[in-house]
């Protein structure tokens, strides 16, 4: 994968999947591992698939600007003027990622839900939605148990002092773990600095720090990931 593809600036490597766009070896395998989840009789669908760096940055900067919720780490809203550039940074970087280091715009990762049991237009990606019987549960208990025959794992199980926990959030090993060790953090601090990104000179000033806490810290992909693939 290109730096630009890496960094959501291109899509020349997905492929449609109903009304969301995936990198076309990840595509397949969700094809596969839908046909199975509907022999189990859940409707295993896509919320969100790829993101380009323009949309992240938009929700970013949202946040950022007061324009988009944004939440504490237990979920509780926060009011972003009452927040120093620290405060906020964090506060944002627990939930969204920095644009051009979100793992959706690899096309290997994706927002899932059971079309079944909620409708997309319900859903709310939060973690309660996921479990015991919530709308999701049940399909993500399945998950638990198939997803990593088909190559896919959960990089945010738990809190690891960076990204909150998002049982919601699918990666493709083969596709995911070659894009991270590929990533160049210089190409994406020449990009940030044309972009218009709010908080800009703080990111900058703070990236590498800031990469290492949300970008590469995440739950590793179980070896039965790559085996079948």
């Amino acid at each position: 994968m290109t730096q630009p593809q890496l960094m959501g600036l291109e899509q020349n490597h997905l492929m449609e999947v109903e009304d969301q766009l995936l990198e076309c070896r990840t595509a397949v395998a969700f094809r596969q591992m839908q046909e199975a989840a509907k022999e189990a009789g859940f409707d295993l669908q896509c919320a969100s698939g790829w993101r380009s760096f323009e949309r992240q940055l938009s929700i970013f900067n949202g946040k950022v600007m007061g324009k988009r919720p944004l939440v504490d780490e237990e979920g509780r809203p926060l009011n972003p003027a009452n927040l120093n550039d620290n405060e906020l940074l964090r506060a944002i970087l627990a939930w969204s990622a920095l644009p051009g280091t979100s793992r959706h715009h690899w096309g290997s990762d994706f927002d899932f839900y059971d079309a079944n049991a909620i409708s997309l237009e319900e859903l709310k990606l939060e973690p309660w939605e996921y479990r015991g019987r919530g709308p999701n549960g049940k399909l993500n208990r399945w998950l638990d148990e198939h997803m990593t025959h088909f190559g896919f794992f959960r990089p945010y199980t738990k809190n690891l002092g960076g990204v909150q926990p998002e049982p919601w959030h699918l990666s493709f090993a083969p596709i995911a773990l070659p894009a991270l060790a590929a990533f160049d953090e210089r190409a994406l601090a020449e990009h940030l600095k044309l972009s218009k990104l709010a908080l800009k000179s703080h990111i900058l000033e703070r990236l590498g720090e800031l990469l290492r806490r949300y970008f590469y810290r995440v739950t590793p992909a179980p070896a039965a990931t790559l085996r079948n693939q």
